[in-house]
C-alpha cells in the first residue's frame, strides 16, 4: 500500500469526534474480520475525550470488537496512574470505566516508575509481547490505527521541537526530556508511528491555525507532526472549522 495523506474539517468537536469514532470502528472491523485482532494506539490530552466518550457510551458504537482490541498508549506523562495529568487517568475516566474493554487488553505505561527510562524500557518490553513477528514491518510494531494530536508548536505524542527523541530510529519507546516543560514524557518514536497502517492526526481549535497553516500549505518541514509519514500507510488529518479557518477548502 502506497503512503497518503489526507484531511477533513467537521463544524466543531462534537462532529470530528464522532467521524473519528465511526472511523475507528470502521477499521477494527476490518482488521478483526481480517485478523482476528485490532491494535490501537490512544492519544492523551484534552481533544479526544469526546471520542472516548462516544465509543463507551452512544448506541452507535455498541458492536466495536472491544474484546478483540488490543489498547496501548501513543504517550505518557511521568506521572502515577492517578494523577490529574496521567494520560490513562484520562482514557480510565472516559472509556476504560465503561467496562467494555478487558482489563487484560488495556496495556498502559508504568509511569509511577522512578526512573522514567526504565517504564520506556517496560513498555517496549511488553509491545514485543503482543506484537509477534507476523505483526510487525520493517521491526517495528504495525499498529492498525494510532491516535495523535497536534499542539501549537508543531509536537505529536511527546515528540517536541528541540527535543532528542526526534532523532531516534531504533527504539520503539524513549524517556524524551522535554524542556518546555522541564520534565520527562515516554513516547512512541517516529519509526513505530511511521509503521502503522493509519495514523489519525485529532486538531481542534484556533490556536491551532498558525501551526496548520504552516505544515499544510506552506509545508515547512522543521516541524516534529511533518516527520509522521507512514511508509505502507494513510495519514489523516482530522479538523474542526476552528483549527482549520485559514486553510484552502477541504473535501
Amino acid at each position: 500500500m502506497v503512503s497518503q495523506e489526507s484531511r477533513q474539517a467537521y463544524p466543531d468537536t462534537e462532529a470530528l469526534a464522532r467521524a473519528a469514532a465511526y472511523e475507528l470502528l470502521r477499521r477494527a472491523q476490518q482488521s478483526v474480520d481480517a485478523r482476528g485482532v485490532f491494535t490501537l494506539a490512544l492519544a492523551g490530552g484534552s481533544t479526544p475525550r469526546k471520542l472516548y466518550s462516544l465509543l463507551a457510551a452512544d448506541p452507535a458504537f455498541r458492536d466495536f470488537p472491544w474484546s478483540k482490541t488490543q489498547l496501548f498508549f501513543g504517550d505518557e506523562r511521568h506521572v502515577p496512574p492517578d494523577h490529574a495529568d496521567s494520560n490513562y487517568l484520562m482514557v480510565k475516566t472516559t472509556l476504560l470505566e465503561s467496562g467494555l474493554v478487558p482489563e487484560a487488553n488495556v496495556h498502559r505505561v508504568r509511569a509511577e516508575l522512578p526512573d522514567a527510562s526504565a517504564a520506556a524500557a517496560q513498555y517496549c518490553d511488553e509491545m514485543h509481547r503482543v506484537f509477534t513477528e507476523a505483526m510487525r514491518s520493517g521491526g517495528f510494531p504495525r499498529f492498525d490505527a494510532i491516535l495523535l494530536g497536534m499542539g501549537p508548536d508543531g509536537h505529536t505524542a511527546s515528540l517536541f521541537p528541540g527535543s532528542k527523541g526526534l532523532q531516534e530510529q531504533e527504539r520503539w519507546v524513549i524517556a524524551n526530556w522535554v524542556e518546555k516543560f522541564k520534565s520527562t514524557r515516554i513516547t512512541f518514536t517516529f519509526p513505530v508511528l511511521n509503521a502503522a497502517e493509519a495514523v489519525l492526526l485529532l486538531v481542534v481549535g484556533a490556536d491551532k491555525t498558525d501551526m496548520l497553516q504552516e505544515v499544510l500549505v506552506t509545508k515547512r518541514t522543521i516541524y516534529p507532526v511533518m516527520q509522521v509519514q507512514p511508509i505502507h500507510g494513510v495519514k489523516v488529518w482530522m479538523l474542526d472549522h476552528a483549527a482549520a479557518s485559514r486553510l484552502t477548502p477541504v473535501d
